[in-house]
């Protein structure tokens, strides 16, 4: 199993975060786009994160038919229809949730001898939840998966244990990594027009969501 030793600091700020305001068969949208490098080429890249023997070693297990048209579904999180494969450089799916329907889609960009993954996410959020956690409510999700990501990459032959990596996001590391890219979520929210006091409220609860230990 791969063991979670990073630098909470230098790994949340591996990420660039922006909030797009859209809209979407009428209804107003929020996007929130992240983009990170790794070290590695745009085909093992592509390989990682459509692959279902990979996937499940730095994300979750996944099942279903993954090709254009298929449904699948990961272990206790989203599922979908795939909506469209441009091999090797980008996907798109529908990232159906608690009764709701949002939209995923991943691009890989060569970059030198390296590959940079932009995920775009977009989604009808109610206002009251916008409020309560603004964007880091998801954003910090992709924040601890693309992290996942790049610990598989540098090491392709391991898998994160999923009680380890709960373990680690409890832990002073786990923290400081929510909150970085917690409060990197919130600058991205201002930057689309949020309000800065609002924004940064909203950042701290998002924070308390995922370093607080569930009640038996």
């Amino acid at each position: 199993m791969t063991t979670i030793t990073i630098d909470p600091v230098a790994t949340a700020g591996l990420v660039a975060r922006e909030i797009r305001s859209g809209e979407r068969d009428g209804a107003p949208t929020k996007i929130a786009v992240a983009r990170r490098a790794y070290a590695t080429d745009r085909a093992d890249l592509w390989d990682a994160v459509t692959s279902a023997a990979r996937i499940p070693r730095w994300f979750l297990p996944v099942s279903g038919d993954l090709t254009v048209g298929g449904r699948y579904q990961l272990e206790g999180n989203a599922g979908g229809t795939v909506e469209r494969c441009d091999a090797p450089a980008s996907f798109a799916v529908t990232w159906e949730f608690g009764g709701s329907v949002s939209w995923l889609t991943v691009a890989l960009t060569e970059d030198g001898d390296g590959t940079v993954l932009e995920l775009v996410h977009e989604a009808v959020v109610p206002q009251e939840l916008w409020d309560q956690y603004g964007p880091g409510a998801t954003g910090v999700g992709w924040d601890l998966g693309l992290m996942g990501l790049g610990l598989h990459v540098a090491d392709p032959t391991g898998a994160i244990d999923p009680r380890a990596a709960e373990a680690w996001s409890l832990s002073p590391e786990g923290v400081t990594f929510s909150r970085l890219a917690a409060a990197g979520w919130a600058d991205a929210a201002i930057a689309d027009g949020d309000d800065p006091v609002a924004a940064r409220a909203a950042a701290e609860r998002t924070v308390a969501f995922y370093t607080t230990v569930p009640e038996a």
